[in-house]
Order: C-alpha cells, then structure tokens, then sequence
C-alpha cells in the first residue's frame, strides 16, 4: 500500500525516498505525483527473477507512461506494452528498441499500423478479423511481414470491477474461443501471405486479488494451443498472458505472490506442453503491480467542513482530474496527514475534490487525525492510472510527477500551466 521507503516519525514527519513531503510540497507545489524509485526497483526485480530463462516481462504503459520510466523501463530489460501511436512514440523518444515492442489496442488506426510496421515493432497484438486484414495489406504494401498474436478471450470469471472485465466472452476484447471464432481467426491468420503467427495472448481483467483465474488463463491457452496444433498443426512460439495483477490498495486487500503465481504457470507449461514441442516463451504483462505501490499524490488540505446532518467534508486541490478512479470504479484508497503525531485525536471524515462535480469525492469515509486546512495529506498507491487518466477538466493544471530516491527528487514530468491549456486554441475568427 505505502512505498517500501516510507518511514513516519513520532511527530508525525512523514518521508518516502528520504525526501519528506513537506520539502516535496514546497519544492514542487501541490497536487503531486510522487514515485519512489526503490518500490519501482523491487517490483521489477521480482518479475525479472522468476521469469528467467523462460519468459519476459513487458511494461504495460498504459498504467504510467511518460519517458523517463521508458526508459527505466529499458534500463531493467523489459519489454514495453503499448497501445496508442503516442505510446509508441513515447518508447521511442525514449530510445527503446521497437523490437521489444507490442503493440496492442482493439483498435489501431492506418496511421498507428503504418507507424508500428515502419519502425518495426516486435509484435502485433491482433483483436479483429477486420485488424488482421487491415494489418496484412499494409504489410503487403509496405513490403513487410508483421509478426502477431492473437488475442483470444476465454471465458473466465476474474471476480474484479465490471468495468475491468476482459476475459469473459461477451466483450469488445479479442476472439472468443467459444464457438469456434478463435479457430476461425487462426485458419485465416495462416494463410495470409504477409501475417506470420507467433502465438496467442488472453487477459482476463485488472486489479485481480486471486491467483486462480490468473493460472486457469495460462491453462486455457495452452489447452487451445494443444487443440489447435491437431486441427492446423500449428505450434505458439509465444503465449502473452497479460496482466491484471492486483496491488494492496487498503489493508484487506491480499494479492497475489508474483512468485508463487509464475511458478504454478511455469509447472502448467510442463504439464500442457505436448511431447515433442517445444514449450512457448511465455509473455507476461505487468503495469498495475509495478508502479501503483510505488505511487503516491500529496495533496493540500484546502478546507474543512460540516453539514447539515453532522459530516465532516476536507476539500483538497485536487480530485478527479488527477484520479478519476474513485468516480469511475468506485476504486478505494487509504490516506494519511503529514505532521500528525500519533496520539492527534482523529474525526470521520470524507476527503473531496475541487471539481464541479457531485461524485468528485476521492474518499467518502476515513478517520483522520484533526484534519485542518494547510495539512499535507498523502494518498497511497496512486502510481497507476491516475497521471495515466488525468485531464485538464475544468482546466484545471495536470500536476507534475516526481521521483525520489535516497533523499533525492527529481522532475519526471513538469506541472502543467494555464498558458499550457490555452497553447493549441484558435481565436474565433471574424463573422
């Protein structure tokens, strides 16, 4: 939940990276996005351990993207998963090797197609027949071959948000396997002259706290893999197992061990992997689970309130333009004053934004330690989806995001200005 560099002293001094909040609010203003490089550091090193030898991690960069994680991306070995032409462009500016690239999206345009043959992306993540063939006359046009997996949905329940469902076959995701569509789109992908099939890739949905939909997703995909070398004697050279792993948002949560996981799908590839082939390298897709702990937003406490009926509203300067969450999945997280110490009586009370909406509310109910305007309060586990989806709603400024480490801060990405939300307007031109 909080950063593994977070420390708390007994007047209440709170520090991540060994820089404390305040001198981060001073020095950077508020709202911030804060990213502690040893939580970011420890969390890749776990993938990058228990994949060794047979499989590779890649970046999703739709959960935090900006250059320079790219590029600590990059440093560490890992692929990156993108899935817009602006990521794509990201990586690069950032000087990944396109060829550690996937580029998913149910839905790329001609020029994203075009920009990921050019450079020549490592793999495209197919999602339609309409794609597939969209894909293979560029490449023919081009004079290329784009390598593919295709994604397939394979019908298991991963008991998360509606909204973060992928997996079960009524969805706007891939090819289901019911039905024969999968096969359908395999028999196609086989015979176009500028499509080479490499393998397939399901994900089932995000922010999953249980470890056996996760394994039943690997299992699923072999066993396809299995039926689908007897019909068109086709073996995956690669088999993408997404993402989706749950993080410790509050107290209760328990996700799942990124070891003990790959372990238990490394004994189902030798299990489902039929005698004489070769077992497929296994892919797999970690966004969430290596940077949303990693994260955190400071925010200024800008007034306190009650209501009729006796609750107690703290308004910060921030909300959903910074962390739509809350509004959007009704996510939860837990929150913390900077300079309370530990025996501050504490009141309920509900922390809200600054945006002219109703349900802009980030909290609606937490105990806090007198709560007063001017506080500092710290918002955990923001590091994932929440610079991802912020927006200038209201127009109001995008914060800046900042990385600490060994009582260092470093600018990551500057706070937007107002001269910034006016920069690409026209005027209204003469009647």
């Amino acid at each position: 939940m909080r950063p593994v560099t977070y420390q708390k002293t007994r007047e209440g001094e709170i520090s991540v990276g060994g820089v404390p909040l305040r001198d981060l609010a001073q020095e950077f203003g508020t709202p911030l996005y804060v990213m502690d490089y040893q939580t970011l550091m420890e969390n890749i090193a776990r993938y990058r351990q228990v994949l060794e030898g047979w499989g590779t991690a890649y970046y999703a960069g739709k959960a935090f993207c900006c250059r320079a994680m790219v590029e600590l991306v990059d440093r560490q070995g890992l692929g990156l998963d993108v899935v817009s032409g602006g990521e794509l462009f990201t990586a690069l500016t950032a000087g990944l090797d396109p060829g550690r690239v996937l580029f998913h999206g149910n839905v790329k345009t001609a020029a994203e197609i075009r920009a990921g043959l050019e450079v020549g992306v490592g793999h495209f993540v197919v999602d339609s027949l309409d794609e597939l063939h969209q894909l293979d006359e560029a490449a023919r046009a081009m004079g290329r071959t784009a390598a593919v997996l295709l994604r397939l949905t394979p019908g298991i329940e991963a008991h998360t948000h509606e909204f973060v469902r992928t997996g079960q076959f009524d969805s706007k995701f891939g090819f289901a396997i019911a039905d024969g569509i999968a096969d359908q789109a395999v028999a196609v992908a086989l015979r176009m002259g500028n499509i080479e099939l490499k393998g397939f890739h399901a994900h089932i949905g995000s922010q999953i706290l249980d470890t056996e939909p996760l394994v039943a997703n690997a299992e699923a995909l072999l066993t396809f893999s299995g039926q689908v070398l007897q019909r068109f004697g086709f073996w995956p050279e690669v088999l993408d197992l997404g993402g989706g792993i749950g993080v410790r948002y509050g107290e209760s949560d328990d996700p799942p061990d990124v070891t003990d996981l790959m372990t238990r799908v490394r004994m189902a590839l030798g299990e489902l992997t039929p005698r004489g082939m070769r077992p497929p390298h296994i892919i797999v897709e970690p966004g969430r689970s290596i940077v949303a702990e990693a994260g955190l937003t400071l925010y200024t406490v800008e007034a306190v309130k009650t209501v009729p009926g006796g609750r107690e509203y703290i308004a910060v300067d921030g909300g959903m333009g910074d962390n739509i969450r809350p509004a959007l999945y009704q996510a939860q997280y837990a929150a913390e004053l900077d300079q309370k110490a530990g025996d501050t009586p504490e009141r309920q009370v509900t922390v809200a934004g600054r945006y002219c909406e109703t349900g802009d509310i980030l909290i609606p109910s937490i105990r806090l330690p007198d709560p007063a305007r001017g506080d500092l309060l710290a918002m955990w586990g923001t590091g994932a989806y929440n610079y991802a989806m912020a927006s200038s709603y209201n127009r109001v400024p995008r914060p800046a995001v900042v990385l600490v480490n060994d009582g260092e801060a470093s600018l990551w990405v500057d706070r937007e200005r107002w001269d910034d939300l006016t920069r690409r307007d026209r005027p209204l031109r003469p009647a």
